[in-house]
This record gives structure tokens, C-alpha cells and sequence, in this order.
């Protein structure tokens, strides 16, 4: 009998430590740190939804999600102490927008183990964040907004089968530009056009690059998802305008800026998706190094009509032109931020 106590007692006190540890883990509010590279329509689009998600997400839950948000503004040093910040104050999970802040995450919480969800990583592989799209590893995973180079090159060639010299125009330094700058090399080698690159690591110098590539003769300017000439394209937008060269860019947000044309994802559902993970990591406790990196269709075509009215062009017989070689095409006007277009 005394053993058959002994027992159950034994058994109580097992599901007594069970219980303890379960309201351990179990949390009524997360702290999530969000650090962003750049002040940039699209980035800015991005944790908007993030945030508006996670208060749809709290709603449905009970569950509170405070958001530490930064900006590092390009400044390497300043996205450390903005990631150190985040670890001395315990946050549960950090979210890096943009490569660069991605990759400092990724070194920072190395040893920690730290959770960290990136958004807008056009090539996670490639960079060394993740070790595969299907299975991370380790503690980061996130959102891609990887561009199908070739489409966008298909769309230059659609609007002017006669352009004989393409200008690349992008940062040499930008992670997410390496791996759609070789593309569209290699589509124009193939196809036998000449192309000329201008670079450039701020607004500055990106001016004159912009103003070398109408010294240049270029028939249209490819950037890809570019933080770097995207906080630029306000300053270089009527360059190429009153040149008659259409700029055709990697995201929608350069299109606003003043581009001709933004080809790529949906940035707003990207940020969604971007907290939806976050949410299953917090409080369903997925592990990040077994979350598959979310990929988005890039079919959509964002023309600015005001620019096709500069260039002499016609919006709905671009439309018409684009709409083989997209899922879909939308118009857009010149403005500084998509808030300004509601």
C-alpha cells in the first residue's frame, strides 16, 4: 500500500512540474525587434503589414505582440547597435528586412539561437542566410522577394524590339543585386545587345550614374530590388524621363518613385506572410530551421501612367503589349510613399 502511494505521488509530482513548465512557456505577449535597412516605399510597406497583421493576429489570440522598430538608414554600424539593442533588451524574435540586416542578424544570434524572421531577402540561398528554401536550418527563416530577371527583360523587349544597348544601373555592393544583375547579362549576351553597367552607393552618385547612362545612348535601364538606387529613384526619375528612357525596376515602390515600370511581388502580402510566421514561431513554437522560405509569384506589372504620358507613350497600349508576359498590369501615378496615393 505505501508503495502503491509512493507511486502516485510520484505521478502527481510529474504533472505538477508538466503544468509548472507549461505556464512557463506558455506567454500571453511577445517582443518582437524589428530593424529595417532603409527608409524605401517597399520596406516601408513591408512593416506596416507586419504590424497590422500581428494586432489582427493579438484580436483573434489574447495573445500581445510588442514591436521595437528601428531603421539603420545603410549605416552598418548603426543596424549592430540596433541588433545589440534588441538583445539586451530580450526580445523573443528579431525580423530583418532586407539582406544586409538579415545576414547581421544571422552572425548575431549565432550562439544564441535567437529566432530571428527576415523579409525581403532576394536570395537567401545565395547570400548564405538559409541553407535551403525547404529546410533553413539553424534559427533564421523569412520571405523572399526574389525577381524573375528574365520577365522583366521580356517586358523591354515587348515595349521596343529594336534596343540595341540596355544600362544596368544598380549598387555593387547591394547582396540583392548580384544575382539578377548576371541574369540580365546573361539574357543580353544571348541575345546578342549590348549592355553598359553605371553604379553607384548613394543618391549622389547615383545622379551621375543616371546621367552617364543618357550620355551612354541606353534605349531603356534595368535596376533590380536595389535599396540602394531605389531611395534615389525621386532624384533620377526626370532624368530619365525628359531623356525619353524607360526605367524598368524590380519592385513596385521604384514605379511610384517615378520609374516607367516596378515588376515583381506584392509587398504588402509579403509583410503579411512575413507575420504570419512570426506568429507560428511565437506561440505554436515552430523552429525557423524547419520553416520553408516563403516565395511569392512575380507577375505583376505596375506601369507609372504619368511617366508613360512623358515618354510619349500610351498606358493601355502597354498594357495591352505587357499583359502576355504578366499575371497582371497595373497603373500607377508619381508619389513619394503609397500612403500618399489613398
Amino acid at each position: 500500500m505505501k508503495k502503491m502511494i509512493s507511486v502516485l505521488l510520484a505521478i502527481v509530482f510529474v504533472f505538477a512540474l508538466s503544468a509548472a513548465s507549461f505556464a512557463e512557456e506558455a506567454k500571453e505577449s511577445y517582443t518582437v525587434g524589428i530593424c529595417n535597412f532603409v527608409d524605401d516605399a517597399s520596406l516601408n510597406q513591408i512593416i506596416a503589414n507586419i504590424r497590422s497583421r500581428l494586432e489582427a493576429i493579438s484580436a483573434e489570440t489574447g495573445i500581445s505582440f510588442t514591436v521595437e522598430e528601428d531603421n539603420c538608414n545603410l549605416d552598418a554600424n548603426v543596424m549592430n547597435q540596433i541588433i545589440a539593442n534588441f538583445q539586451a533588451d530580450q526580445v523573443d524574435l528579431m525580423v530583418g528586412v532586407a539582406t544586409p540586416v538579415a545576414m547581421a542578424m544571422q552572425a548575431a544570434t549565432e550562439d544564441s539561437g535567437l529566432p530571428v524572421v527576415f523579409a525581403a531577402v532576394s536570395d537567401p540561398v545565395g547570400a548564405g542566410v538559409v541553407e535551403s528554401l525547404d529546410a533553413p536550418g539553424a534559427n533564421l527563416t523569412g520571405t523572399s522577394d526574389y525577381l524573375d530577371t528574365n520577365a522583366v527583360m521580356n517586358l523591354i523587349f515587348a515595349a521596343d524590339p529594336d534596343a540595341d544597348l540596355i544600362g544596368l544601373l544598380y549598387n555593387v555592393s547591394e547582396d540583392a543585386s548580384a544575382a539578377p544583375i548576371a541574369a540580365a547579362k546573361e539574357y543580353l549576351d544571348a541575345k546578342g545587345v549590348k549592355y553598359v553597367e553605371r553604379t553607384g552607393t548613394n543618391v549622389d552618385e547615383v545622379m551621375l550614374a543616371a546621367q552617364a547612362l543618357v550620355s551612354d545612348g541606353a534605349d531603356a535601364v534595368f535596376t533590380p530590388t536595389d535599396n540602394t538606387i531605389m531611395t534615389a529613384e525621386l532624384a533620377i526619375y526626370e532624368i530619365f524621363a525628359e531623356a525619353k528612357i524607360p526605367h524598368y525596376t524590380g519592385a513596385d515602390s521604384f514605379a511610384l518613385n517615378g520609374a516607367f515600370l516596378g515588376y515583381g511581388v506584392d509587398y504588402a502580402n509579403l509583410g503579411v506572410e512575413t507575420a504570419n510566421m512570426i506568429a507560428d514561431i511565437l506561440i505554436n513554437g515552430k523552429n525557423p530551421g524547419e520553416v520553408p522560405v516563403k516565395t511569392f509569384d512575380n507577375g505583376t506589372a505596375t506601369v507609372n501612367t504619368d511617366i508613360c504620358e512623358a515618354l510619349g507613350l500610351d498606358y493601355d497600349s502597354i498594357a495591352d503589349t505587357f499583359a502576355p508576359f504578366c499575371t497582371k498590369v497595373q497603373p500607377i501615378t508619381t508619389a513619394e510613399s503609397f500612403d500618399d496615393l489613398a
